[in-house]
């Protein structure tokens, strides 16, 4: 029997939602409050603060999820939250409750396939949801309306629009995200055919860039909707305050990778992994050992990244600066929440944590799976 999703809040959270143009986070940590989370999406603008680190846990926004897989945060408060076995969008709503929007029409789970993740683009009036998944014979990307109001929505009629992506028991990618340059980021894994990673005809190995069509956005390298290859399987995508774009991917036997995305270029899977220094490749800017880290959903704050590790059970916090790595990567919560499978930053300067203990890999805990917010605080 499927368990309903609980919620308690816990210190430092705040009712009212950030103005739209957000707001520089305090030089000190605010004292905590018993007052309900401040809830909208992690692009409202760049910290005033350049480099973050995780604080203090100070809330379980949600608990007894099932094998969640993407937390996406709503305008007017809330988020919503995907499940990836039954194909379920859950709403944590901003009185703190979590209640089932709907099923997505069409999602066939099975191994590491199933729902996975989820954007919302328009306006409070008519806001869009976009959600990739597996189907029977592909992945696809479908979009549909939210119908009602916060607290109350519901799901429209699906539209696929993007579809033949291959799936498989693994490496089926997932991530979306809608970047600063307004266009849809899809990531693709290569569904076990490591030659479709190095085809640039092929959807499978690549981060996708797409119109809220999901046809090729304008400047696309090949005039394709391929934005970079070379993929095995790219779990997150962020950006940095200074526009640089960044994803996370599973190695296989040797190196996890955090790579900065330049249109058109090539992070050489399956002939190499990792660093490899050669020529018509491009290397990522840091790698682990794939027990610490099997990287999922990333976040950004300022310019600090923060990766979400599954194997590895920690979040990764790493500086940049221009591009590149600033110092070396810092661990948090190691083995302290199990798995953990997405990274979201909040306009009131907090993250969400989101765990994936359920998932059939993980040891899970009564709770679990839980959503926790994270108190983000300043590196002096």
């Amino acid at each position: 029997m499927r368990r309903e999703p609980r919620w308690a809040a816990v210190g430092c959270l705040v009712l009212a939602l950030t103005a739209a143009s957000g707001c520089s986070a305090p030089a000190t940590r605010p004292a905590p409050s018993s007052q309900a989370p401040t809830i909208g999406p992690s692009t409202a603008g760049p910290a005033a603060q350049t480099w973050w680190r995780a604080g203090e846990v100070t809330g379980t926004l949600a608990s007894e999820l099932v094998a969640p897989w993407s937390v996406v945060p709503l305008e007017a408060g809330g988020a919503l939250i995907s499940e990836r076995g039954d194909g379920r969008v859950l709403e944590l709503t901003a009185d703190g409750e979590v209640r089932t929007v709907g099923v997505i029409e069409g999602v066939v789970s099975g191994g590491e396939s199933g729902l996975h993740g989820l954007a919302i683009r328009g306006t409070d009036d008519a806001p869009m949801l976009y959600a990739y998944f597996g189907a029977a014979d592909d992945n696809r990307v479908a979009r549909m309306p939210l119908i009602g109001e916060p607290g109350s929505f519901a799901l429209g009629a699906p539209e696929v629009i993007i579809e033949g992506i291959a799936r498989a028991s693994t490496h089926d990618g997932g991530r979306l995200a809608f970047g600063p340059d307004g266009y849809l980021y899809v990531t693709t894994g290569d569904a076990q055919q490591r030659d479709a990673a190095q085809d640039p005809d092929a959807l499978n190995g690549k981060i996708l860039r797409v119109t809220a069509d999901g046809d090729p956005a304008p400047g696309n390298p090949w005039d394709t909707r391929v934005w970079s290859m070379g993929h095995r399987n790219v779990q997150g995508i962020a950006w940095t305050a200074d526009g640089t774009m960044w994803a996370s991917e599973f190695g296989q036997n040797a190196w996890d990778e955090l790579n900065r995305i330049e249109p058109g270029a090539n992070y050489g899977w399956p002939v190499v992994e990792g660093i490899a220094g050669r020529d018509g490749f491009t290397d990522p800017v840091a790698q682990w050992p794939t027990s610490d880290a099997s990287p999922s959903g990333i976040a950004a704050r300022g310019d600090t990244v923060f990766m979400a590790g599954l194997r590895g059970e920690r979040l990764w916090q790493i500086d940049t600066d221009a591009g590149e790595m600033r110092g070396e990567p810092v661990a948090a919560f190691v083995g302290e929440h199990g798995r953990l499978r997405d990274a979201v930053t909040l306009r009131d300067g907090s993250l969400w944590l989101l765990t994936s203990n359920t998932d059939g890999r993980g040891s899970p805990r009564a709770v679990d799976d839980v959503l926790l917010r994270v108190e983000l605080v300043p590196v002096p």
